[in-house]
């Protein structure tokens, strides 16, 4: 691997508005002598309501052709962490941070970057995320779909040679929540105005370990962990009982969250009540709910001791002044405060799978991949709920058998798919897909962002 050297940067601001978006202007910064990657690239801030918001992006060319190669934006999930110092600098993108003994940082370049073959643009959101910041609360996926679509629709406008290109949506974890409400309404607004002219359109969506459909995915926390997703069991007997006889409480919770969505009170004690016995015996046993074949060391509030080194990284003044972020703005891998904020919203319970219904009905490609040594978004819930979904391929989907999944080095999972939707399972990766597997990860990107969605 190639160790490059962090260089200091000053930036030049450069902004941008739209007459469609005259509460939001993009700010744009050149990055390049941070040495993340030798590519084009750019940073900067979203301004949303007059100033009063700010969402942070930093954007990579691809190492192959920019001219012909895809746009793919990418959402990491919490609610409430950050697509720069988790997927960025720890998963995907083109370079990883390494601390010295000295205390000192460098780069570590990576030949597994998704911008191998893509042009990768990251965003922090929703606001007060990762560098992002706001005087106001974004509390609500859907709430945060409207400025991730001003978002795209300023950056598109100032450069329109990415929009030519198919442009997809990705991400993991909570990004099962943003993702597919975020492309609904890209598509609402397509079949509702189908004569009006947008900045871009959507190609397809991929979704990595993500919570999409809870009342499904809750019921198969107990099995993951004790020893029925293919790994061992972590739990005692006892304990594993304890969580199986606790389901039909917390399944009926949810389904009162279903029947009605917009009651807030219900879908909050929904998670409040399956959260305690369904999610807290992992971690009272300090296992990493991320990975379930480790323990989640203590000196890591992320259970992954390379999150806390990017933060790091991030919250230095040379690389805050590079990326034109406010020296007085801390970046944390991880706002719990807004992830809260999504819970007490009641956003956490949300039928989120139909809207999944809505884009197949639509004709947009699906991808649902799941690491199968994770716990928190396992990939036997995501199996189930994309086997149960309404759409024209439902019956045929389901009646597909799954096969194997051979990447560049082997075989790497199971993949089942009927026509554009597919769901894969990835061997020996837990909740971070690219992280774990990062060379099988970029065949399963690849093959998908080409069109080949049997893999």
């Amino acid at each position: 691997m190639l160790l490059l050297p962090l260089l200091a940067a000053i930036a030049s601001a450069e902004q941008v508005q739209s007459p469609n978006h005259p509460d939001h202007a993009l700010n744009i910064n050149d990055p390049s002598s941070l040495g993340i990657d030798t590519v084009k690239q750019y940073a900067g801030y979203l301004d949303v309501n007059q100033g009063q918001d700010h969402m942070f992006f930093w954007f990579f060319e691809s190492r192959n052709d920019p001219s012909t190669d895809p746009t793919v934006l990418w959402l990491s999930g919490g609610p409430g962490c950050s697509s720069i110092g988790n997927g960025l600098l720890f998963e995907n993108g083109p370079s990883s941070i390494v601390k010295a003994a000295n205390g000192s940082y460098s780069t570590k370049f990576n030949d597994f970057s998704w911008n191998s073959n893509a042009n990768m643009l990251y965003l922090d959101q929703p606001a007060n995320t990762g560098y992002s910041y706001s005087e106001n609360n974004v509390t609500t996926s859907a709430a945060a779909s409207k400025d991730v679509i001003a978002f795209l629709d300023l950056f598109f406008t100032r450069f329109p040679e990415y929009a030519q290109q198919k442009f997809h949506i990705s991400g993991e974890s909570y990004a099962g929540h943003y993702i597919p409400v975020l492309a609904s309404d890209i598509i609402h607004r397509q079949v509702q105005s189908p004569d009006d002219v947008y900045p871009f359109e959507l190609e397809s969506i991929l979704i990595g370990n993500g919570m999409t459909d809870p009342l499904t995915q809750y019921k198969y926390y107990q099995p993951m962990a004790c020893g029925d997703g293919g790994y061992k069991a972590v739990l005692n007997a006892t304990t594993c009982k304890a969580m199986n006889d606790s389901i039909p409480a917390c399944e009926s919770k949810i389904a009162k969250c279903y029947h009605n969505p917009s009651n807030t009170s219900v879908c909050i004690e929904a998670q409040e009540v399956c959260d305690l016995t369904q999610l807290e015996p992992i971690y009272d046993d300090g296992w990493n709910p991320y990975d379930l074949r480790e323990k989640c060391p203590e000196t890591s509030d992320m259970c992954y001791p390379g999150v806390d080194v990017a933060a790091e990284y991030l919250n230095q003044s040379s690389v805050k002044e590079a990326l034109g972020v406010p020296q007085w703005k801390d970046f944390e891998s991880c706002n719990n405060t807004v992830n809260a904020q999504f819970g007490n919203a009641g956003d956490w319970m949300l039928p989120i799978q139909r809207h999944v219904e809505f884009l197949l009905k639509n004709k947009v490609p699906v991808l649902i991949y799941a690491g199968d040594k994770d716990f928190i978004c396992n990939w036997l819930g995501n199996r189930a709920w994309t086997k149960k979904i309404d759409w024209p391929g439902a019956e045929r989907f389901r009646a597909t058998a799954a096969k194997p999944w051979n990447s560049t080095i082997g075989t790497a999972g199971e993949v089942t798919n009927w026509d554009i939707f597919t769901f894969l399972r990835v061997y020996n990766a837990g909740h971070l897909v690219p992280y774990d597997q990062p060379e099988n990860a970029l065949d399963m990107f690849k093959k998908w962002v080409l069109g080949n969605y049997a893999f």
